[in-house]
């Protein structure tokens, strides 16, 4: 979503400010633009629509000086990409950035137009910049303003304050979008995230929900929800970590496939050791009666596939929810359920308002995220990371399988908990498992076939993905990838489901892409195919060797898995369905990292 810097700093802080943007630019966005307060305590903007070479070009022709300054990038919610929606907002003397959605600001709208005190812009935001201008010509300071404009909020938001004649001064404000504080020399920032703030600093200070900040460069005040003043840890991130560059690939996406081999293995060697599971002591299998898994979009995916393991390896009933529908759903819960929620950024407002839904409910919640410090790490029982490094491209590759690693390792573990297996089976189980690297490592070289089929998937305007047990929810993903990156609409089906209605698509334009592994289910789902031939539809079949050449003639085109990795084997599955959907993606010339509509962390409802 909205990407959000600030810096209080020694330099010009316009090119800074920039260049913090473009590193939030995997974000998602349509917009951006920066303000400053220059030396003689002046307020002025910039803005620009599309992408971030326009805003630095506007720059060039049109310098904004000042020490001091906030900048923005914006995912469009209330009101179209235009100059006069994009951040910051600006009324008179403040001017305002803002991720989130403020629910109520229809409401305060019409209380300024009953004022006299008209908006320009469509968005929601600007109301912020409207009330916090109307406290400030009433005779109250910037803190005090900002603070009257906060008490009159409704929503989700992460907010940042920027003032007229206040060269030293940032006000800094969330509930429940993400925002965090770093600390300089001489110097302060604040930042969406740790990406954003890595070149400036090491020191972050995460702000909690309902917090406030006043920022300068002598340090930060915080204020927790209640109005008291509070002390929040300062922490150090692993720079490092935080690099972002393409490695020599063409795009993120295809260095974040490449990826997996080494990103999987890491997680394998952080949860095993040798012929042990390495979990906390907390998560204890034994009395759990029921488990709640949720996400959203590819996270989602992830959490079903596990149920089939859950199910079929621990004998434990698993609910899988989208993280928007669960809460509302409003779902008994069990004191003896486990609730997992499974986020990429750990940040996913839906997937995090469905935790706290389930806290005080459940026997234990536990967090699967890829960011240690996000909120939904900090406010789950249990954080368990999937260690995927800092996935950029957002359509999610790497960070989908290492999701499904670490849930298989907590199958296993219910599984072993729980009596299912034996520490013979578990062995075996996990060698499966540990094979998987290695097996990645050989799908990887598909990406050439898979260039190769799509030339020909890029040219349909619809295609069906087909796949049964846990290979379902990956024809589901693949789908999924597919409609994100190249626009082309998709659907994934249980193979059993095509007679009952998608059947009736079926035609020679028509690509159908069957997963098949050549395991128990694959006569089932072969004789679904010979359906979808029998009445002229194109058949990609995507199986091991053996699969291949027990389907027999008929197929379009075919792509070979190597065999093995047990149950595991969705993960596996995966490689192809992202590789289908990048490379049709280029054959068609759609942005691949930033498709769009799209951001890589949803944090409003």
């Amino acid at each position: 979503m909205c990407g959000i810097i600030g810096i209080l700093g020694s330099h010009e802080v316009s090119p800074q400010l920039v260049d913090a943007l473009r590193r939030l630019e995997y974000r998602g966005y349509d917009s951006a633009g920066v303000a400053t307060v220059d030396a003689a305590g002046r307020l002025d903007r910039r803005r620009a629509v599309g992408k971030l070479v326009n805003l630095s070009d506007r720059l060039v022709h049109d310098p904004l000086p000042g020490h001091a300054g906030i900048g923005h990038t914006r995912w469009a919610t209330h009101g179209a990409a235009t100059e006069v929606n994009a951040h910051p907002h600006r009324s008179g003397r403040v001017a305002v950035v803002h991720n989130g959605i403020i629910e109520n600001f229809r409401e305060l709208r019409a209380e300024l137009a009953g004022l006299g005190i008209a908006a320009e812009s469509q968005t929601d935001t600007e109301t912020v910049a409207l009330w916090t201008a109307r406290h400030l010509d009433q005779g109250m300071g910037p803190l005090e303003a900002a603070r009257a404009t906060l008490a009159r909020l409704q929503g989700a938001f992460a907010l940042a304050f920027l003032f007229e004649g206040e060269g030293d001064l940032l006000i800094a404000a969330r509930r429940g979008s993400p925002l965090a504080i770093g600390h300089g020399t001489g110097e302060m920032f604040l930042g969406s995230d740790a990406v954003a703030l890595a070149p400036f600093t090491d020191q972050i200070t995460y702000l909690e929900d309902g917090d406030h900040a006043m920022l300068t460069r002598a340090g930060v005040q915080i204020w927790d929800g209640e109005g008291h003043q509070v002390h929040r840890a300062t922490g150090r991130i692993d720079v490092g970590s935080t690099v972002i560059d393409r490695g020599g690939h063409r795009h993120f996406m295809a260095k974040e496939i490449a990826e997996q081999p080494v990103v999987i293995g890491d997680v394998l060697g952080h949860y095993v050791k040798g012929d042990r599971i390495i979990l906390p002591d907390a998560l204890d299998f034994t009395a759990v009666d029921r488990i709640a898994l949720v996400g959203c979009g590819t996270a989602h995916l992830a959490g079903h596939v596990a149920k089939y393991w859950f199910e079929q390896l621990a004998g434990l009933p698993c609910d899988i929810d989208v993280a928007s529908e669960f809460r509302y759903r409003e779902p008994p819960l069990s004191p003896h359920s486990l609730f997992i929620a499974v986020s990429q950024s750990g940040e996913t407002a839906d997937t995090l308002a469905a935790l706290h839904y389930a806290r005080g409910k459940v026997a234990r919640t536990v967090g699967l995220v890829n960011v240690g410090t996000s909120a939904i790490a900090r406010d789950s029982d249990t954080a368990l990371p999937t260690l995927a490094g800092i996935e950029v491209s957002v359509a999610s590759s790497k960070a989908f399988t290492c999701q499904l690693a670490v849930l298989a390792v907590l199958a296993l573990k219910a599984a072993h908990d729980r009596g299912r297996i034996d520490d013979a089976a578990l062995a075996g189980h996990l060698r499966d498992l540990r094979a998987i690297p290695g097996l990645l490592s050989q799908a990887l070289a598909l990406s050439d076939e898979c260039r190769t089929q799509a030339e020909w998937l890029s040219q349909a305007r619809d295609v069906l993905y087909l796949g049964r047990g846990a290979l379902y929810p990956v024809a589901l993903e693949g789908a999924l990838k597919l409609k994100e990156l190249s626009y082309i609409h998709a659907e994934g089906y249980a193979s059993g489901e095509l007679k009952h209605g998608p059947i009736a698509l079926i035609d020679r334009d028509v690509p159908v892409v069957v997963l098949a592994p050549h395991d128990a289910l694959f006569d089932k789902t072969i004789s679904n195919m010979q359906e979808v031939m029998a009445r002229h539809g194109q058949i990609l079949l995507i199986s091991d060797a053996g699969g291949i050449a027990a389907a027999g003639e008929g197929v379009t085109a075919s792509l070979a898995l190597p065999q093995g990795g047990g149950v595991f084997q969705p993960i596996l599955y995966a490689v192809p369905m992202q590789y289908l959907a990048y490379h049709t993606a280029v054959a068609k010339g759609t942005d691949v990292d930033q498709p769009r509509n799209l951001a890589k962390s949803v944090t409003v409802e």
